[in-house]
């Protein structure tokens, strides 16, 4: 009799926003009379600006003719895109990272996911607490994180790194030695940021000890102070970090679906380059992202295109400290909404983060994310996205304030 993965039988429950659309379709079907505004997920509600659209009816032309038609896209990505994410995201910073290192994907979530395929499954793996529950649950499906501890909400064989009120939700650099490094900065769910020597400090761990970082920068585009954009502004980095990179939250591609993967050639293990490795994995189990959209991307970094890009997200900062003032005035103690889409809010009156979801939906009308589904540290805690509209968004924060 064939055998099932008994890791998928460690993960528990639902995935968190498979759970929150149950409850909220729940109380939907119950009460259809109510206008229900969801700040949860994050997604973005703002349309595909025009020099998007303009691109991709092009590519849907060019696919129409037989001369400029095309099938499956090379490996790594189509080189206009490679080159056009070197120039401007690594070497107008300054960073050494080359087209070859580069590899297009269809998301950071997959990405993030996958990336942990080309390690033993003997791997120490620590992640911030809380956490973008993908990192765990991956490894959990690959065996790595041990048991679940019921009393303690987690795996018995994770690094947990504790990010709380009390250290600006920065993770400090873990006492015992790890292999793989989970970062997200600007970081999802709490909004924190890492400054330049901050992360360096990270850079430098990870390369006495071996470890290898995944730095998921998924939000970078949100940053207007001196942060880092991208961990090989550290020196060393290209020895010890993959990262992540996503179209979703600055161009509104997450229905089009589009990002990619750094794997530097210096980052190698056992003498083992994993540059070779995941360029062997993605061949293997990836077709490539479509061409049209990979177009798409590439018109994101057209000169019109960043102007367009910079305005959505003028539009979900503005969001986001429309959410931030509102609830400061409100008496609510409030995190992130600077460097971030994202506003982490300590949850009032002792509730928990479920019973404030609870609340929330029931005498507000509105969805946000409980902290507990990111991790134990999250207890108490909840997170409001800033990627509705301006009407909703104003709407949702006033009837919040006058519960």
């Amino acid at each position: 009799m064939v055998k099932i993965n008994d890791n998928y039988q460690k993960l528990q429950g639902s995935y968190l926003f498979s759970t929150i659309a149950k409850k909220v379709n729940a109380f939907s079907s119950a009460h259809p009379e109510k206008k229900i505004i969801r700040l949860g997920i994050g997604d973005v509600t703002r349309p595909l600006t025009p020099t998007i659209i303009k691109t991709l009816h092009a590519s849907v032309d060019e696919m129409a003719d037989e001369k400029t038609f095309r099938g499956y896209a090379p490996d790594l990505g189509y080189d206009f895109l490679r080159k056009a994410i070197c120039d401007n995201d690594y070497r107008s910073r300054g960073c050494r990272i080359e087209e070859d290192e580069i590899f297009v994907s269809d998301g950071a979530k997959p990405d993030s996911g996958n990336i942990q395929e080309i390690f033993d499954a003997d791997c120490k793996i620590a992640v911030c607490d809380p956490v973008y529950p993908v990192y765990v649950d991956s490894n959990v499906m690959a065996g790595r994180a041990g048991d679940y501890d019921e009393k303690t909400g987690r795996y018995t064989n994770v690094v947990y790194m504790e990010c709380t009120a009390q250290n600006g939700f920065a993770p400090e650099l873990p006492k015992e030695a790890c292999d793989l490094i989970y970062l997200c900065f600007p970081n999802n769910p709490t909004g924190a940021t890492l400054k330049k020597s901050e992360l360096q400090q990270w850079v430098d761990y990870a390369n006495k000890n071996g470890s290898v970082i995944i730095f998921d920068a998924a939000y970078e585009a949100y940053i207007s102070d001196d942060c880092p954009h991208s961990i090989y502004e550290c020196e060393g980095a290209t020895q010890c970090a993959i990262e992540l990179h996503s179209f979703s939250k600055n161009a509104g591609f997450t229905g089009l679906r589009l990002g990619y993967a750094v794997v530097p050639k210096e980052l190698k293990r056992g003498g083992v380059s994993l540059n070779s490795l995941w360029a062997r994995r993605h061949a293997t189990k990836y077709n490539g992202a479509p061409y049209i959209v990979q177009r798409a991307g590439e018109a994101v970094y057209s000169e019109e295109g960043k102007k367009e890009i910079r305005g959505l997200i003028d539009y979900y900062m503005e969001n986001a400290k429309y959410i931030v003032s509102g609830l400061e005035k409100a008496g609510y103690n409030v995190f992130g909404g600077t460097n971030s889409p994202y506003i982490w809010l300590a949850t009032p009156d002792k509730m928990t983060s479920w019973e404030f979801f609870d609340h929330l939906l029931e005498k507000a009308n509105v969805v946000g994310t409980p902290g507990v589904g990111f991790g134990a540290c999250g207890e108490g805690y909840f997170r409001l996205t800033s990627f509705g509209s301006h009407e909703n968004t104003r709407e949702a924060v006033d009837r919040i304030c006058n519960l």
